[in-house]
C-alpha cells in the first residue's frame, strides 16, 4: 500500500505509543474529531492520544487508502483494550503540505 509518508509515521508512532510523534504529525492548528469529542492543536491532539494510548492501547493494521486531492480516507484494523475489538474504523485526513490539517475518525 502507497501510503504518504505522515500517515505511515501517524501509524508508526500509534503502534509504538509514542503521542509526541504522533503529535507532530499534525499541523499546529489541527482538528481531530474522535469518540464525539473535537481536539484542537497540536498540544490538545497529544494529550488526547496519550489518554487514548494508556485507555485502550490501540494499534493500527492499515486495510486500504484511497486519495483524493488533499482528502484521504484510510481504513485501519484497529485492536487493543476496547470492547469490541479488533474494529475496522476510517481515518478521514486532510493533508496539506505534508502535514495533517484534519482527522475524522469513524467506523
Amino acid at each position: 500500500m502507497n501510503l504518504p509518508e505522515v500517515v505511515s509515521d501517524l501509524i508508526e508512532a500509534q503502534n509504538n505509543f509514542d503521542s509526541a510523534t504522533y503529535a507532530n504529525c499534525f499541523s499546529e492548528t489541527a482538528v481531530v474529531y474522535d469518540e464525539g469529542k473535537t481536539h484542537k492543536g497540536r498540544k490538545e491532539i497529544e494529550l488526547w492520544i496519550k489518554e487514548s494510548n494508556e485507555k485502550y492501547q490501540s494499534v493500527m493494521k492499515p486495510l486500504e487508502y484511497t486519495a483524493n486531492g488533499t482528502s484521504s480516507v484510510l481504513s485501519a484494523e484497529c485492536s487493543g483494550t476496547f470492547p469490541g475489538s479488533p474494529i475496522i474504523l476510517k481515518f478521514h485526513f486532510d493533508i496539506i503540505d505534508g502535514q495533517i490539517q484534519h482527522l475524522k475518525v469513524t467506523s
